[in-house]
């Protein structure tokens, strides 16, 4: 294979580390993984995590190392690997992809692969079906049943069993053995000495009979064959595999499910005329229209039109959102409504879609610290069970047993002890529970932040853009007591926001579009004369009057309840304005950054699963305490520069907590870091996003404790699948050791054992959030003495 730079990286200098992911061929179980970890690590400056489940390894190595030396180390250990090629954007789910199918995977997998060994299942049933009959039903025995049955059985010992037999042969050309070799043995094993018996043991004679026994047991005579564990231990192990393959098929849907939303066509605009390209044809700049019932085809910014789009497929958010002209779009998203014209913005690898693609995949190459002790134990496990295997063949033997339940022992020996529920305890659990968070909008990295996440205790949260929308917007408005509380509030809103029509402050975007909201549908009267005076305010003439947006600067020339508003604002951390028509001050306008309507719940849900809130912020003390005291935290941080953000994590764990920060600011990357655990939101900066370890792609902050929930959860059901997965060999492998385990009986248990692993991680694909109810009424926000607080 021609030397070439690693896929998944960029050009860097040769000192630094380059990653780059292989797909990996023949692997059957966690001894082969451990192989390939071994050979690659053993290259200096190299390391390797290599899943099972998705046949792939994601190496760390010096750029002096080529792509082409670490396949070449890869398949001198007996199996087969080339370079994974990253997709420019969101994977193409019309093309057979390596996300479906590792090549020589498993039964199950997918492509021409599946269906050779869905065919090898079927011609192995056939054949097999009437040996196990006639040797477990002795009333069913008719006269020279017995070679009958083993024509039937010598096809399904060399061809049905071929692939365990080829990868053994495999594995002995370079040293190694794997599961493979243990089913080789055993099927040639009790093949071999079925032959013999039938051949020159008597048990060809016309007329012979063999009683039913699930448990092997010494007869006088070498008359008793064992053709039904040369046809069953193949047929139950591919059975199996075929099964096993399709439930880990189902476990990594998550990257075929992001793969389905990506549109594959597009109507674009060109010179002024529209014609349908394929979505990756388009370009930045290009203008595209999005009718009802499409997909959004790339990110972009909508130009014309308006509609409400359904994103809960790509972010987990349950209600549609509305879209107008301004508004950012994400592709993949369904428009539920009108017809509406986007500029593309992003396209290919840079859209969220694909980025979110990029790190579900990252996400299911990782390892639990508890998986890779269950991985250094399967590395020796297969060379000790042959050796228990010998061991036990020779015990018998030696203390005088019958030679026939001798080789049973030994046979089911090498039949039973399988690791192929170890290696797949971690990557099937964490490809379900990657797949499950990216649907309900929780993006994890890997399974370290998986295990970082469960054992958190201290949460740090950013005020602006985490537990608040991030947006100016207005609070209140007031009006003296002697006017209208709702139409002198309304025309007074109305005269401001035509005065702020020509600012660019945000305070201006923030009346502008509170009166657009509370409006009538009239439109905004045009200012005549704007002026501006910095650090002032602003003033125009509208519908003939004189009208000033400013400062309150002196409160004493103001109506009494304007002074109670400006003051009830800078109390809770707002800014007040006051609106003059002529000499006359009408109104008090207090505008301030809202606080998400989901904030106390998920604060309160934090503290429920035991974690403790602190808040963090640049903003004021006032702004601050307001805040805080709304959602109940006691612990605030404010006027904190970034510096002083990553000091307060170190500080925090000096003390000897767990810290997570959950940010979206350039100034909260630093903090992120250095956390135990980084959690970015949605709409937060490149810099929070990379820094972080978890990104909540749902614009919804209860996102952040299903997140803990689901990351217990995940590795509740890893420990409970290496728990199953040791234990099962503890009991069958005694039993097998003292004759009590027959051969196709153990290979039957084998295959259940792999499938319950598969089949409880399963599980995780449809786990939902168990919420608790926060307060009376379940509304989830504190109660006041004059009733519930608002949430703004």
């Amino acid at each position: 294979m021609a030397d070439r730079p690693s896929p998944t990286a960029s050009p860097v200098p040769a000192d630094d580390p380059v990653s780059t992911v292989l797909v990996v061929g023949g692997m059957t179980c966690a001894a082969c993984v451990g192989r390939v970890e071994k050979k690659l690590g053993r290259l200096e400056g190299v390391s390797a995590t290599v899943n099972l489940a998705t046949g792939r390894a994601k190496v760390s190595h010096p750029a002096s190392v080529s792509v082409a030396g670490l396949v070449a180390v890869v398949e001198s250990a007996g199996y087969t690997a080339r370079p994974a090629e990253p997709p420019a954007g969101p994977p193409d789910p019309m093309r057979p992809d390596e996300h479906r199918r590792p090549p020589d995977g498993p039964p199950g997998s997918g492509g021409a692969e599946e269906r050779r060994e869905r065919d090898r299942l079927l011609v192995t049933t056939l054949l097999a079906a009437p040996v196990l009959v006639l040797s477990m039903v002795p009333a069913w025995q008719f006269r020279n049943w017995q070679w009958l049955c083993f024509v039937l059985a010598a096809p399904v010992a060399v061809w049905g069993a071929w692939p365990f037999h080829h990868r053994a042969l495999r594995g002995l050309r370079h040293g190694t053995a794997t599961m493979d070799t243990l089913v080789s043995l055993g099927v040639a094993a009790s093949f071999a000495w079925s032959s013999y018996a039938l051949f020159l043991g008597g048990a060809g004679e016309s007329g012979m009979t063999m009683p039913l026994s699930l448990v092997p047991s010494a007869s006088d005579g070498v008359a008793h064959v064992y053709l039904e564990a040369a046809v069953g231990v193949p047929l139950f192990i591919l059975a199996g595999r075929w099964l096993e393959g399709r439930a880990r098929r189902g476990t990594g849907s998550a990257l075929r499910s992001l793969a389905e939303l990506a549109a594959k066509d597009v109507a674009v605009r060109r010179g002024g005329v529209e014609r349908r390209i394929p979505a990756a044809d388009l370009a930045v700049g290009d203008v595209f229209l999005v009718r009802p019932g499409e997909r959004v085809a790339t990110d972009g910014t909508v130009v014309e039109g308006s509609s409400a789009l359904d994103l809960s497929l790509v972010t987990g958010e349950s209600h549609p959102i509305e879209a107008g002209p301004g508004s950012p779009v994400i592709g993949g998203a369904v428009n539920s409504g009108g017809l509406l014209e986007v500029r593309a913005d992003a396209v290919g690898a840079d859209t969220q879609l694909a980025r979110i693609t990029r790190l579900v995949e990252d996400a299911q190459t990782g390892k639990a610290a508890v998986q890779r002790l269950a991985d250094s134990v399967a590395a020796v496990f297969v060379p000790a069970v042959m050796s228990v295997s010998v061991t036990v063949l020779g015990f018998w033997l030696g203390a005088g047993a019958d030679r026939q339940a001798a080789i049973t022992a030994a046979v089911a020996v090498l039949v039973v002890a399988c690791p192929c529920a170890l290696g797949l305890a971690t990557p099937t659990a964490l490809l379900a529970a990657t797949g499950r968070g990216a649907r309900l909008g929780i993006l994890v990295s890997g399974v370290q932040a998986l295990e970082r996440l469960k054992h958190i205790d201290t949460v740090v949260l950013d005020k602006t853009g985490t537990l608040t929308s991030g947006r100016m917007s207005v609070i209140a408005v007031t009006v003296p007591a002697d006017a209208d509380a709702d139409t002198g509030a309304g025309e007074v809103l109305r005269l401001a926001a035509a005065v702020e029509q020509g600012s660019d402050h945000p305070l201006a975007h923030a009346i502008v579009a509170h009166a657009h909201r509370q409006g009538d549908g009239r439109p905004l009267p045009r200012p005549v004369g704007f002026a501006a005076a910095p650090g002032s305010g602003v003033s125009a003439m509208v519908d003939g009057e004189e009208v000033a947006v400013v400062r309150p600067g002196e409160l004493s020339g103001i109506p009494g309840r304007l002074r109670e508003a400006v003051h009830a604002a800078e109390t809770a951390g707002h800014t007040a304005v006051l609106v003059r028509v002529g000499d006359a001050p009408r109104a008090v306008i207090s505008v301030g950054d809202t606080l998400r309507s989901d904030a106390y719940r998920a604060v309160e849900h934090l503290r429920r699963l035991g974690l403790r809130p602190v808040l963090t912020t640049g903003d004021r003390e006032a702004t601050a305490r307001s805040i805080a005291g709304r959602l109940g935290i006691t612990e605030v941080h404010a006027g904190a520069l970034p510096e002083d953000k990553a000091a307060l994590v170190a500080t925090l764990q000096g003390h000897g907590g767990r810290v997570a920060v959950v940010g979206d600011g350039v100034n909260d990357a630093a903090a992120l870091a250095a956390a135990d655990l980084g959690i970015a939101m949605a709409g937060g900066t490149d810099a929070a996003i990379g820094a972080a370890d978890v990104t909540l792609v749902r614009e919804d902050l209860q996102a952040l404790p299903d997140a803990v929930r689901l990351a217990r959860h995940t590795l509740a059901t890893i420990r409970a699948n290496l728990v199953w997965a040791f234990g099962y060999n503890l009991v069958t492998l005694p039993l097998a050791a003292v004759g009590r385990l027959d051969p196709m009986i153990a290979a039957a248990a084998m295959s259940a054992s792999s499938l319950l692993v598969v089949g409880n991680s399963l599980r995780l694909r449809t786990w939902k959030p168990s919420r608790p109810r926060a307060f009376g009424h379940g509304s989830g926000r504190p109660r006041t003495a004059t009733g519930w607080e608002t949430a703004s």
